[in-house]
């Protein structure tokens, strides 16, 4: 199945070209770059060799309502101008909010692109899926932009201080609950020119700042893992994490505590649980290469010299670390982030992890992928 994504390389965009990118078995993905719109051969051309489209580009916010609400228009008039030009039929899913129901731009553009999709189907008999999403979370949002979860973390973890201005009542879904649920709306070939997908959590904001206020003071400034009650407050603190500058926040030094029998280290302190273990690694050996979509992991180095390295899926840059266990530290592994640990020292490495959930073979959420 060859899928293509509009907007690609925005937040959901992004998260869902990564997620179906996983099925390699399945499927193929047509890359997209927003120049194409500006070029109808070359939109022509993409559409030709897509079997699904998921139609995601939009404009969210601008100085102008009126800017918002032809661009969006005009996104969807291209697009099916494009298919019609192309002529061909693939399953196209639309990307519109719970904001239709309020008198803006952005939701008014959002149901009026709806609609001119769904006649685009019903005259062609193609498949049509009218996704109507609730308030979209998760890791790498753009602050001020995408959601003020995304912009309460970036406010926490840069020395800001956030700003309760409405305690509305969010209706939520975290991003890798929303790309699961399109990929099996692709899957199940669901039609349906208003597709409700439904929330799966409901909080304050007030809630939600507290819970992040928490994370900061724990987890941020201390090293601490807070306790994490539900599966909301994971997804919450994985995304929380996305928003700290890996480079100013780790190696996170660990107090040494030495005497005549030798010496102590606290390296993890958790309300979460989980599984704790370690491992040697003779020199020059390296460990890992793959990352993880949800799991929360720390390495801890107690003994030896190591280089550990991360780099976040879809980009180039490399982050590395140089840890010793002369000077106990540890560095966190955030979600989306492929890493490794190498011995670089002459002697054997002593490092310990922690993980937020045992090893389950029939679902490791481990991918493999160099640094």
């Amino acid at each position: 199945m060859k899928i293509g994504i509009t907007g690609q390389a925005g937040f959901v965009g992004t998260h869902l070209f990564n997620y179906l990118s996983l099925d390699k078995t399945n499927i193929q993905m047509i890359p997209f770059k927003d120049e194409y719109f500006s070029n109808k051969e070359i939109l022509i051309n993409w559409v030709l060799q897509c079997d699904v489209i998921i139609h995601l580009a939009a404009l969210n916010r601008h100085s102008d309502p009126q800017v918002i609400y032809e661009t969006n228009i005009t996104l969807v008039k291209q697009l099916i101008e494009a298919l019609k030009k192309a002529g061909n039929h693939p399953h196209i899913l639309f990307s519109s909010s719970i904001q239709e129901e309020r008198e803006n731009s952005y939701g008014k553009s959002k149901q009026e692109g709806r609609l001119l999709l769904s006649q685009w189907a019903q005259q062609t008999n193609a498949c049509f899926t009218g996704m109507v999403l609730p308030n979209v979370f998760g890791s790498f949002g753009r602050p001020y932009y995408n959601s003020v979860i995304a912009t309460f973390s970036h406010q926490l973890t840069h020395n800001e201080i956030p700003r309760l201005e409405t305690d509305s009542n969010l209706q939520l879904i975290y991003i890798e609950e929303l790309v699961a649920k399109i990929k099996g709306l692709i899957i199940n070939h669901i039609s349906s020119e208003e597709y409700f997908v439904p929330p799966t959590a409901e909080k304050k904001v007030s809630e939600i700042l507290a819970l992040l206020e928490r994370y900061k003071d724990e987890y941020f400034e201390k090293g601490i893992f807070p306790k994490i009650r539900t599966p909301f407050e994971l997804n919450l603190f994985n995304t929380f994490r996305c928003y700290i500058d890996q480079q100013k926040m780790f190696p996170f030094p660990l107090e040494k505590h030495e005497d005549n029998r030798g010496s102590f280290v606290e390296t993890i302190k958790t309300g979460i649980g989980g599984q704790i273990s370690f491992s040697t690694t003779k020199p020059g050996i390296t460990r890992g290469n793959h990352f993880h979509t949800r799991k929360i992991e720390r390495f801890a180095v107690i003994k030896g010299e190591a280089l550990i390295q991360l780099r976040r899926i879809g980009t180039d840059d490399i982050i590395e670390f140089k840890l010793s266990g002369d000077k106990p530290s540890f560095v966190d592994m955030p979600i989306w982030y492929t890493h490794n640990i190498t011995n670089i020292g002459s002697d054997e490495l002593y490092t310990i992890f922690w993980i937020n959930e045992w090893f389950n073979s029939s679902d490791q959420d481990t991918f493999f992928e160099e640094v």
